[in-house]
C-alpha cells in the first residue's frame, strides 16, 4: 500500500534541486505530483491518467511544481497563475540557460558586491558586534545558565544593548531607513537595502533574460532571509527589528542581519547549482505558465505570445488533464507573502483577483464565492481538455464545498485519495492536518 504522507523521504529529497529554488508557502510536494502523474500502478492507485508525452495544465501553478515534475517525466505542461511573481518563479525552475553563462555571472556579481561592500563601515561594524555578541552569550550563559525566565530575557536584552550602542556610535552606523510606507523602507537596515539595490542595478545589465530572471529570484530569495525580524518570526512577521532581541529560537541574545553579502553568495551560487541538477533531469519537452486569471484567460492565445510552436501542438492534441491544488479558503494571501519582491522587481499585484484570500476570511461569504470561483477556472479550463479528461485536485476540504464544485462544473467525483500531512513548516505543525485528492471526469447528462 502506498503511503500519500511520503514519510520516507527526507526533507532534502522533498525539495530537490529547483524545487528550493525560491521559499513559497502553500506548495506540494514533488512526490506527491510525481505519485499521481507517472504511470505506475499499486493498491492505492489502480489506474493512471498520464503517460509521456501527454500534455497537463496546472491552473493554479504557484511555484511550478506540477511543470517542474512533469518536465522530469516527459510530459508537457502549461501553468497559469494570477500572481506576476509566481510566474517568474514557475518559468525560472523550468528555463534552460547557458550554465557557463550563468555560473560566471554569478560570481561577477558576487566580485563587484564585495567590490561595493571593500570602503563600508557597516561590514566592520557587523564583525565586530558578532565577536562582542559571542563573549557575551558566553559569559551570560555561565553566569546565568540557560534560564528561559521574561526576567532574564530582558535583563540580557538591556545588558548587551548597552553594548550594541556604544559600537553604533564608534562605526557611526544608521540602521534604520527614513520611513516611508514601502515594505523595503520598513523592513530593512539601510546597508541591506542599498546592497540589494546595487545588486538589482547589476543585473538588470544582464543582456541574457534567462540568466536575469535566475539572478533576480536568487536576490530576491536573499531580500525575503534578511528581512528586520526575529529569528523565530520570520515566517509571520510581526513587527521590524534593528535592535539585539533574546531570542527564543536560540536560547540566546541575538542581532539583525546587517549585510545581504553572506546570504546572496550562499543563494546565488546555491540557484546555479540547482538548475544545472535538474538540467541533467529533464526530458526535451515544454513547460510554460502564464500569467492570468484562470477564471477567463485564454490560455490558447496567451501561449501562442510564449510559444507559438507549443500552442499549435496543444491545440492540434488537446490536454489531457489537471494536476493541481487550488488556494484554500482564507488561509493565504498569495501576493503578500511576496511582498517584498513586488515592489522590488515593479511587478504588478492582483491581490482583489486572487481565489479564497486570508484577508476574505473564512465565513459563509467567502465559502460561497470560493466555489463559484474554482467552478469558473474548471468550466474555463474544460474547453482546452480532451473529451475523456481527468482533474486532480489537492485540497483540504474541511467545509465539504467540493461536491458543490464539481456539480457547478459538470464534473462527478469518481474518486478520492486521502492523505495526511505530517513534513509542515509553519508554527502549527504539529496540529492534525490532511488533504484530499479529489478524482474528477466529466458528468455524462
Amino acid at each position: 500500500m502506498s503511503n500519500l504522507a511520503f514519510t520516507q523521504y527526507r526533507e532534502k529529497e522533498r525539495t530537490k534541486h529547483v524545487h528550493r529554488l525560491h521559499p513559497y508557502k502553500g506548495k506540494f510536494i514533488p512526490q506527491l505530483v510525481e505519485y499521481f502523474l507517472d504511470e505506475h500502478k499499486d493498491e492505492l492507485k489502480t489506474e493512471s491518467w498520464f503517460k509521456p508525452g501527454d500534455i497537463v495544465l496546472d491552473p493554479f501553478c504557484g511555484s511550478g511544481t506540477t511543470l517542474v515534475q512533469a518536465a522530469e517525466l516527459g510530459i508537457h505542461a502549461v501553468g497559469v497563475d494570477i500572481s506576476e511573481f509566481n510566474t517568474l518563479i514557475s518559468n525560472t525552475k523550468i528555463s534552460c540557460p547557458d550554465l557557463n553563462s550563468l555560473h560566471s555571472a554569478a560570481r561577477k556579481l558576487i566580485g563587484k558586491l564585495r567590490s561595493y561592500n571593500a570602503d563600508s563601515a557597516h561590514l566592520d561594524f557587523d564583525h565586530a558586534v558578532s565577536e562582542a555578541l559571542s563573549e557575551y552569550n558566553k559569559m551570560a550563559e555561565m553566569r546565568y545558565g540557560k534560564r528561559q525566565t521574561k526576567e532574564y530575557a530582558a535583563a540580557c536584552a538591556e545588558e548587551f544593548l548597552q553594548i550594541w550602542h556604544s559600537y553604533l556610535d564608534r562605526f557611526g552606523i544608521q540602521l534604520k531607513q527614513e520611513q516611508d510606507d514601502s515594505f523595503l523602507a520598513i523592513w530593512y537596515a539601510a546597508p541591506i537595502r542599498d546592497e540589494i539595490e546595487f545588486l538589482r542595478e547589476e543585473i538588470m545589465r544582464e543582456a541574457d533574460i534567462v540568466i536575469r530572471n535566475i539572478l533576480l529570484l536568487a536576490l530576491t530569495r536573499t531580500l525575503r532571509s534578511c528581512r528586520a525580524t526575529t529569528h523565530a518570526d520570520l515566517a509571520t512577521l510581526k513587527e521590524p527589528v534593528f535592535e539585539p532581541y533574546y531570542c527564543r529560537k536560540h536560547s540566546k541574545i541575538c542581532k539583525p542581519i546587517l549585510t545581504a553579502t553572506k546570504w546572496w553568495e550562499r543563494y546565488v551560487l546555491d540557484s546555479v547549482s540547482r538548475i544545472a541538477e535538474f538540467r541533467s533531469l529533464r526530458t526535451p519537452t515544454h513547460q510554460v505558465c502564464i500569467t492570468g486569471d484562470a477564471q477567463s484567460v485564454c490560455i490558447e492565445s496567451a501561449l501562442r505570445q510564449h510559444e507559438a510552436d507549443f500552442a499549435n501542438f496543444v491545440d492540434k492534441q488537446g490536454i489531457r488533464g489537471i494536476f493541481s491544488s487550488p488556494p484554500y479558503v482564507g488561509l493565504i494571501d498569495y501576493h503578500e507573502q511576496h511582498a517584498y519582491a513586488y515592489e522590488l522587481l515593479g511587478l504588478r499585484r492582483r491581490d482583489t483577483s486572487e481565489i479564497g484570500p486570508k484577508t476574505g476570511g473564512q465565513g459563509r461569504i467567502a465559502r460561497q464565492a470560493y466555489e463559484e470561483a474554482i467552478s469558473n477556472v474548471l468550466i474555463n479550463c474544460k474547453q482546452y481538455l480532451v473529451s475523456d479528461y481527468d482533474v486532480l485536485l489537492v485540497a483540504n476540504d474541511k467545509w465539504n464545498l467540493y461536491p458543490s464544485i464539481a456539480e457547478r462544473s459538470g464534473m462527478k467525483i469518481v474518486n478520492r485519495y486521502n492523505r495526511p500531512v505530517l513534513f509542515r513548516t509553519e508554527k502549527n505543525r504539529n496540529s492534525p492536518y490532511s488533504e484530499t485528492i479529489f478524482h474528477l471526469k466529466e458528468k455524462i447528462r
